[in-house]
């Protein structure tokens, strides 16, 4: 049984950093590009970033890059997304998520689409300003 979960999340003023674990359990990690996404109240669930297996490429959301920097550690079966210079639009429910469909360990294009196999149930984030 594959299991997802994150961590980490808060409340946290406007220009602070935060830093979101994610672990999986069930899955052979190391198999997998890895996802984070987030949901505000309202809003469609939106791509944040994306990590292939090997962590050697990273994709970033055009309102994010720059200031997140997604990472992993495949010996901990860990996921991670370090937040700097955070914004109250940032505010968010933040999930991880493991395998977008058909992506062989690799994102795909379409990695901000929420087409994976695998979610966490979120942690949220929340900017004050």
């Amino acid at each position: 049984q594959v299991q997802v979960v994150e961590s980490g999340g808060g409340l946290v003023q406007a220009g602070g950093s935060q830093r979101l674990s994610c672990t999986a359990s069930g899955l052979t990690f190391d198999d997998y590009a890895m996802g984070w996404f987030r949901q505000a109240p309202g809003k469609e669930r939106e791509g944040v970033s994306c990590i292939s297996w090997h962590g050697g490429s990273t994709y970033y959301a055009d309102s994010v890059r720059g200031r997140f920097t997604i990472s992993r550690d495949n010996a901990k079966n860990t996921l991670y997304l370090q937040m700097n210079s955070l914004k109250p639009e940032d505010t968010a429910m933040y999930y991880c998520a493991a395998d977008p469909a058909s992506a062989s360990g690799y994102c795909p294009g379409s990695w901000f689409v929420p087409e994976y196999n695998y979610w966490g149930q979120g942690t949220q984030v929340t900017v004050s300003s």
